[in-house]
């Protein structure tokens, strides 16, 4: 999962009275809808939330990059609560967090021969940023908001954490602003307003970290494979140009290691080019 979609899944799991009391302007109580509940197929449950009442289900889906395939997802996702809940009504709403000029951010409908259903949308960035400053759970969202300065909005933001009693909401507020600012501002800007030692108790900090230890350890084996297979190679095949060298250390991990059981059988340069066409 994309970690900025990550990031809001954590908030309206953690934090769901105040996207409540956004949404639909009073608070109700929900709890967490599994997707596994609702049958059929295995559903697409990245960055899709499902919160749900005796009256109502709520369905966000957080997007930072548009995405064709929305309208039909929503649709399927509609009938699928249908079939588990009939009498159950349902709000859906799609939260584009990064602004865009591409028009599949305005679809809100889906359409096909006999068929039309329709859902919500909105463009964080058309938000007033003041909007998310009353609830704690949204004050992330507040700097991908409507305003004319983002990082003074950045500063309120930052202010307003700091008067969270709650320390381990405090750190996790923190640590996901810090993660959503960083969809617009600059590193350096966001590390000089938010204060790091806050956060580093948060789950959304911890989880960042644990991240970037399991990339710098897959980064490691695949500078390592794609090394050994080079020289390997070069004692098979003769000298390899740039370009092809850059595009061998482009493969996965996984890519290298088939490679390096192929290349047993390369007896010409024909036989990489070969086999780089099919894989």
């Amino acid at each position: 999962m994309c970690m900025y979609d990550n990031v809001c899944k954590f908030l309206a799991e953690n934090f769901s009275n105040d996207f409540t009391r956004w949404i639909f302007g009073e608070s109700k109580g929900l709890t967490k809808l599994s997707p596994t509940e609702l049958y059929v197929e295995p559903i697409r449950a990245d960055a899709l939330i499902l919160l749900q009442s005796d009256e109502v289900v709520l369905h966000l889906e957080f997007q930072t990059l548009p995405d064709d395939t929305i309208p039909f997802r929503m649709a399927d996702y509609r009938l699928r609560v249908h079939r588990r809940y009939p009498h159950k009504d349902m709000r859906q709403i799609v939260i584009y967090l990064k602004s865009t000029g591409s028009q599949l951010v305005q679809q809100n409908v889906f359409t096909i021969s006999g068929m039309r259903h329709e859902f919500e949308v909105i463009r964080l960035w058309e938000q007033p940023y003041s909007d998310f400053l009353q609830f704690t759970g949204l004050l992330p969202l507040a700097v991908l908001g409507r305003t004319n300065d983002r990082t003074q909005t950045l500063r309120e933001v930052s202010s307003l954490i700091d008067n969270i009693s709650n320390k381990k909401e405090q750190s996790n507020i923190a640590a996901a602003t810090s993660v959503l600012a960083g969809l617009i501002l600059k590193k350096d800007l966001i590390s000089a307003i938010l204060k790091e030692e806050i956060m580093q108790e948060s789950v959304i900090y911890q989880d960042i970290k644990k991240q970037g230890i399991e990339q710098g350890i897959e980064q490691g084996r695949k500078q390592e494979a794609s090394l050994m297979i080079l020289r390997l190679l070069k004692r098979r095949i003769g000298e390899i140009e740039p370009s092809l060298s850059t595009r061998i250390t482009g493969l996965s991990v996984e890519q290298l290691e088939a490679l390096g059981e192929a290349l047993l059988d390369f007896s010409s340069r024909d036989d990489l080019m070969a086999w780089l066409a099919n894989n």
